[in-house]
């Protein structure tokens, strides 16, 4: 399983208190009940069955402390893995889930990665304003990264010959008054090369 702490969206050395914290507002926020007749419906309940698993699991591991050596995610919790199976869902066209995976990260493990996958999430869903300040934030994390690098490039090309054809500097969801269907096969075109097997 994931790390149950990064599941949780807090640190290994929160409290009871706060672990207790962080799964009432999970669950409160991912239980079907607020999903019924709802797409979401089947990924909320993937969501908390994951949420309930990650909360025993702290429990059970705090009330027996040598559990956690052996339950394989101490220390050997890998971001990268799931930062794999991110691209793999937004590649898929899975946005809700990718968000839903990206949103489980604690604040603290938001890195530049984070950020691009965040970015190009946003974008999927037509947020190019949002998506190009996570872009940014990814690029000065990582300023060598010439994906990210590239990403923020071809986003605010698109804005820009956006903003030159319309007169409007600012749009931020693509909608038929504001967004042309040149820039959206623009930003499509550019999710598909970063995302192609």
């Amino acid at each position: 399983m994931n790390d149950p702490y990064k599941v949780l969206g807090i640190s290994r050395d929160a409290s009871d208190a706060e672990v207790k914290k962080a799964y009432r507002e999970m669950a409160r926020k991912y239980h079907p009940d607020n999903y019924v007749n709802s797409p979401m419906s089947d990924l909320a309940e993937e969501k908390m069955k994951e949420i309930n698993e990650a909360y025993e699991e702290i429990q059970k591991s705090r009330a027996n402390p040598s559990r956690q050596r052996t339950t394989g995610y101490e220390g050997e919790y890998d971001p990268r893995t799931t930062y794999d199976q991110i691209r793999r869902l937004i590649n898929a066209g899975n946005i809700a889930r990718a968000e839903v995976m990206l949103d489980i990260f604690a604040l603290s493990d938001r890195g530049a990665e984070w950020n691009f996958l965040k970015g190009c999430v946003l974008l999927r869903k037509g947020f190019y304003y949002d998506a190009q300040k996570y872009f940014e934030t990814a690029c000065y994390l990582d300023p060598q990264n010439s994906e990210y690098r590239e990403a923020l490039n071809n986003i605010r090309y698109a804005r820009n010959s956006h903003a030159e054809r319309t007169g409007k500097s600012n749009t931020n969801a693509c909608s038929c008054d504001c967004c042309s269907l040149c820039t959206s096969l623009l930003c499509l075109n550019f999710c598909c090369r970063f995302f192609s097997p």
